[in-house]
């Protein structure tokens, strides 16, 4: 028996009971968990519906103060007006022509192309597609409210006809419930009848047959499949995808209806695929039959005030009734006008050119040149042009992250040599050492701007540019000098450099301040806010040294007198392959730039042609343009009203540098006037080290013989040399002094004869009708000094004289050097330094204009006697006639006078022996050589 087994009844009676109730114990608490999701379930619901309650009835409530349904307002799209900066009227939206199309009149090509786009199931709906909606709530709950919109083509009309493109629920419910409405009043061919005629196709030009006769001058019954396409898918935003200004954009949006339209089986794959290979440009009217805007003032400005609600998100905001306002100056934009118009700016009819006008202080955009004879709503050069900016970029990627980043001073030492890893070179192909930055700026040097990007560095570069409203992507040492893929636009070098004279504070250029809607009290707010782009001392600094551009640097022809202007050229390149390939000239370039500001305005201007591969020729009127653009436009705005200066924050500080030291450092009183520059620091940030003279080092040098003569004895056939020799007065020269004596026969090879510490040397074994060129050279140690010669020509017989040539004969051996006018010293008046045959006549050259040029030793193998040269930046030197006596005519002028000079120390004979037998004369004459 089991011992746990109970023995008596009363036992197993009692275990039972115990068994009972433990189990009713454990049945009991999957009931409580059951009863606990029943509760949250029924809280859930309550709350459902509680919400569903509310949400029901603020729509309602939405719904019974939407506005009426109009058929005037459906069927009509609406004026909006376009104000300047004075509230004055300049521009009425919708006034142009309309062409209404019945529905019965729609190819239904075009329909499905409309519909595949727009709203795919508009024949199934009721005004409101809930499946649509349904994928639109997940979107705004994964990306926020407005991220995605669920309007069906019913829910366009009424919102084109009632509302604008504000995102609010009260505007969604309202256009919900007038949808339902519309389709409850309206039949689905009248509702699409409605959208098809109001709908903006761009600019002013409402409805699908208004856009086909704009765009292809065609009957829509005329239209081609992707031309039904292209105008389909225009809707999304008018302005952003006009054919005539954005073809690639139009084009890819085109492709994108095809490829919708082959989705929802309304065309074939190959109908897809052959419509797309048709470029969107090959049935686009041609410009010189497209349509003349009417006569519209400020057509370029109102072009970006619209492109600009484009880009904020109002797409078709003109057809609302809505008043715009903007920041245009009338008399900025006449003068813009008034300079693009005239043709004597261009070097040619076909050369174009883009310009922005903005407040400096406030980003507004006051004017603008759309380019020269501007038309609604075409290619505008100063916002859609975008183009290298060549040297013009230089104060925003190179020297104003150096100033910001590493606290440059502006007298930083830059050494602009050749380098090894940079490819560019300077535009006169040369390189001028170490330079301050502030020099690098004004010259535009492209080694030094390359330097400098590097240190900086491509990270600090790209977001300095940023921060001023460049979208710079990928940088290398390229955009350094702005020859990279980073194009740019008038606009955003304006609203760029507008930063720099506005104390760093940037302000995205605009054209419109607000919009004020049909109620006449609610205002949308389009201002961007300001924000701080850079340092005060940066901006300064940049700006001080941009001054120096205009003052003694590339723009000097941009400046205006009295008037505080600071400014940047630019100048792009071709390369040698497009050069080569395109037959470009030397000189041509595709872009020329100018931007530059004062504490007023700031003015960006681009001279070009819209295809690249057109060059600009020529300076006056091609790369000067935007210069004399600048400065006519400058000048007309400001008239009567001169700008504030530029004021140095207390965050910057100026000292005296000495030039070209590395590290920096501050000059001293002992430090020379050529060496000094006052320049700008960063407060707080002087060089520690100063300027000390050190003490000159004494060098000794060793003069050249002087009075070198050479006499011929007939009777012996020898030559005896003579020269006279002063030693270095120096204390610590003590090596003795010899003389190298070389001889040219007949201008052949040096011979080297003997080396003598004598003040005389024979020559023997003469021969007669030879000439005799003599040099001696004095030695000590390590000193040689420079070369005196002589020459000394024998002849045998006795020849007749040839006449002196007339003074038209003679060669002016200087010509080719001289710049300016000529100064000489010769009696006669001219630069008379060849030799004749038999003539024994010596003229010395004086110096000529403002050359450095001083030629020596012209004879030729017959008799003559050569006169001196010496030259002088435009002074006079004094020349002497040769005598029997042997003295010596100088040309003789100041310190400065280039690298040759006239003097005592190196001298140079020609002498010329004639008789009836071998004999010989003095030297007449004894002149200076320089060496060779």
């Amino acid at each position: 028996m089991d011992n746990n087994t109970p023995n008596s009844r009363t036992a197993r009676r009692q275990q039972a009971e115990a068994e009972q109730k433990s189990s009713r114990k454990q049945n009991k608490k999957p009931k409580k968990k059951k009863g606990l999701i029943k509760t949250i379930f029924k809280a859930v619901v309550i709350i459902g519906l509680l919400f569903f309650a509310a949400g029901a009835g603020l729509f309602a409530y939405y719904a019974s103060t939407a506005p009426k349904l109009d058929e005037s307002l459906l069927k009509d799209p609406l004026s909006s007006k376009v104000l300047d900066r004075n509230d004055n009227v300049i521009y009425t939206t919708g006034n142009e022509k309309r062409k209404y199309i019945p529905y019965d009149q729609i190819p239904k090509e075009l329909e499905n192309a409309i519909l595949a786009t727009e709203d795919s199931r508009f024949y199934k709906h009721h005004g409101i597609d809930l499946w649509r909606l349904g994928g639109a709530v997940l979107a705004n709950l994964r990306s926020g409210f407005g991220s995605q919109g669920a309007s069906t083509l019913t829910q366009q009309v009424i919102k084109n006809s009632f509302f604008t493109n504000e995102k609010t629920l009260k505007r969604k419910a309202q256009e919900a419930w007038l949808a339902f409405k519309l389709e409850r009043n309206y039949s689905k061919e009248e509702i699409f009848e409605m959208y098809f005629n109001k709908v903006l196709m761009s600019g002013n030009k409402y409805g699908f047959g208004t856009g086909s006769e704009y765009f292809f001058g065609k009957e829509l019954n005329e239209l081609e499949l992707p031309e039904m396409a292209m105008l389909a898918g225009m809707p999304q935003s008018p302005n952003a995808y006009n054919p005539f200004k954005h073809p690639e954009r139009a084009q890819k949006r085109r492709d994108i209806v095809l490829r919708l339209m082959n989705q929802h089986d309304k065309i074939t794959k190959e109908e897809m695929d052959t419509a797309k290979a048709i470029p969107v440009t090959a049935s686009l009217l041609p410009e010189e039959k497209r349509e003349k805007p009417m006569d519209i003032k400020f057509q370029a400005y109102i072009d970006i005030a619209m492109d600009e609600l484009q880009k904020a998100g109002y797409k078709d905001i003109e057809a609302d009734g809505v008043t715009i306002q903007t920041a245009l100056d009338p008399n900025a934009q006449e003068a813009v006008e008034k300079a693009l118009a005239d043709s004597s700016n261009f070097e040619s009819d076909t050369i174009q050119a883009g310009m922005t006008v903005v407040d400096t202080k406030t980003g507004e955009i006051v004017a603008v040149g759309g380019g020269r004879d501007y038309k609604l709503f075409n290619h505008n050069y100063s916002s859609d042009q975008k183009r290298q900016p060549g040297s013009s970029i230089k104060p925003i990627l190179d020297y104003g992250p150096a100033i910001e980043y590493l606290n440059w001073s502006t007298g930083q030492t830059i050494v602009d040599e050749k380098t090894k890893g940079i490819k560019a070179n300077n535009v006169d192909d040369r390189f001028k050492g170490p330079i301050t930055m502030r020099q690098a700026v004004y010259e535009s040097r492209n080694v030094p701007a390359i330097k400098t990007f590097e240190e900086v560095g491509s990270k600090n570069a790209a977001e300095f540019a940023n921060s001023l409203g460049l979208p710079i992507k990928k940088l290398n040492q390229s955009d350094a000098i702005g020859g990279g893929g980073n194009d740019v636009s008038t606009q955003q070098m304006a609203g760029a450099f507008a930063a720099f004279g506005n104390e760093g504070i940037y302000t995205a250029p605009h054209a419109v301040k607000k919009i004020i809607l049909r109620d006449g009290k609610t205002e949308i707010n389009l201002s961007p806010d300001p924000v701080s782009a850079m340092k005060d001392s940066t901006a300064y600094m940049i700006t001080d040294m941009l001054r120096d551009v205009l003052t003694m640097g590339t723009g000097k022809s941009a400046a205006i007198p009295g008037m505080d202007i600071a400014g940047k050229t630019g100048t792009t390149n071709y390369s040698a392959d497009d050069k080569k390939r395109l037959n470009i000239g030397k000189n041509s370039v595709p872009d020329s730039w100018f931007a530059g500001y004062t504490t007023d305005y700031t003015i960006a201007v681009w001279g070009g042609h819209e295809k690249r591969n057109e060059p600009i020729v020529g300076f006056p009127g091609g790369r000067d343009m935007p210069k004399s653009l600048f400065r006519q436009v400058m000048r007309d705005i400001t008239s009567g009203n001169s700008p504030k200066k530029f004021k140095k924050p207390s965050s910057v500080e100026e000292a005296p540098i000495v030039i070209g030291s590395q590290p920096l450092q501050l000059a001293s009183h002992s430090t020379p006037l050529y060496l000094k520059s006052d320049e700008l620091f960063v407060r707080g940030t002087l060089p520690e080290s100063t300027y000390v003279e050190e003490e000159p080092e004494e060098v000794t040098e060793l003069e050249a013989p002087t009075d070198l003569r050479a006499e011929y004895d007939a009777d012996n056939q020898e030559i005896e040399l003579s020269w006279k020799h002063n030693e270095p007065d120096s204390d610590d020269f003590d090596d003795d002094v010899t003389f190298a004596i070389s001889v040219s026969v007949d201008g052949g090879g040096s011979q080297s004869l003997t080396e003598t510490s004598d003040d005389s040397f024979t020559f023997g074994n003469v021969e007669p009708g030879h000439t005799y060129t003599f040099s001696v050279i004095a030695k000590a140690g390590s000193l040689v000094s420079s070369p005196a010669s002589t020459t000394l020509m024998i002849q045998a017989t006795e020849e007749k004289p040839e006449e002196e040539p007339d003074d038209q004969d003679q060669d002016d051996s200087d010509q080719d050097n001289v710049d300016d006018g000529q100064n000489n010293g010769s009696g006669n008046g001219e630069n008379n330094s060849n030799n004749n045959n038999n003539n024994g006549n010596n003229g010395n050259n004086g110096n000529n204009g403002n050359t450095n040029n001083g030629n020596t030793n012209n004879g030729n193998n017959n008799n003559g006697n050569n006169g001196n040269n010496g030259n002088n930046s435009g002074n006079n030197g004094n020349g002497s006639d040769g005598n029997n006596s042997g003295n010596n005519g100088d040309g003789n002028g100041d310190d400065d006078s280039g690298d040759v000079s006239s003097n005592s120390s190196n001298n140079s004979n020609s002498n010329t022996a004639s008789s009836s037998k071998p004999s010989a004369t003095k030297p007449d004459d004894t002149t200076t050589s320089d060496g060779n």
